[in-house]
């Protein structure tokens, strides 16, 4: 991870003095004077599984930074043949294509668990992008972190067989929520990494196996998170290590 001196905003301009209130690494990282422009409009929420946040081809009505729980980006070729394309935790934020000058989402956007979040109405948040010189520049590192991990994902799911791709998506889930376990279902599993529900069960109970992981009924335990990330073979990590440098540590 780099020093202060080498983000974007010298540190002057960066006083983050008054935003650990937030758990959103986002949130809390941004400079006083652009979460100044966001903070009297922000609105803690709290959303249950599968709500959506985002509807691919609609407008973007609202913005999410994370608090707690995660989030999917979740692409569709037709009914029925879906996979996630990023996972979104409180290392994040929804709204990615505001950032990036368009108003409407590309994919669907859902809760896969849940979650506390602090939301801002779309148009109130282009506002503050618009009058901050400093904003937008910032919100770029995260849009650029999000299609590495896109990009990793693509790769993994191209390249990697199930087991090792489920490693990768279990640390990826352990970075973003509080203790060792979380609850997921064998069906949504199936979603996430775009394969069939009897194929999650074997790679879950090949890592139980292993002594990876413990897998209950709705939830799974971290065990070896260490050999976890040596089973996903290099499609974990380097994006990690990215946010790092942009933003600040992952978890």
């Amino acid at each position: 991870m780099t020093d202060s001196s080498s983000q974007t905003h010298t540190a002057a301009q960066c006083d983050t003095g008054q935003n650990s209130i937030y758990r959103n690494s986002l949130l809390l990282r941004m400079c006083s004077a652009d979460l100044a422009l966001l903070q009297p409009h922000l609105e803690s929420v709290s959303l249950g599984l599968k709500t959506h946040l985002e509807v691919a081809g609609s407008p973007i009505r609202t913005v999410y930074f994370f608090e707690s729980g995660l989030g999917s980006v979740v692409g569709e070729l037709r009914p029925g043949i879906e996979a996630e394309i990023g996972i979104i935790g409180c290392e994040g934020m929804t709204g990615s294509a505001l950032i990036m000058g368009d108003d409407r989402s590309t994919h669907d956007c859902y809760v896969q668990l849940e979650a506390r979040a602090f939301v801002i109405d779309a148009g109130l948040f282009t506002k503050a992008l618009l009058t901050s010189p400093t904003l937008r520049s910032f919100l770029l590192r995260y849009v650029h972190y999000f299609h590495l991990q896109a990009s990793f994902t693509a790769l993994s799911n191209a390249r990697m067989n199930i087991v090792d791709r489920l490693s990768r998506w279990l640390v990826m889930c352990d970075d973003r929520v509080e203790g060792n376990s979380f609850a997921i279902t064998h069906e949504f599993l199936s979603v996430m990494l775009g394969v069939r529900r009897p194929g999650v069960t074997i790679a879950l109970q090949t890592l139980e196996g292993q002594g990876l992981i413990r897998s209950r009924r709705g939830e799974v335990v971290i065990l070896d998170r260490a050999r976890l990330i040596a089973l996903a073979d290099g499609s974990y990590g380097r994006a990690e290590a990215e946010y790092a440098r942009l933003v600040g540590k992952l978890h």
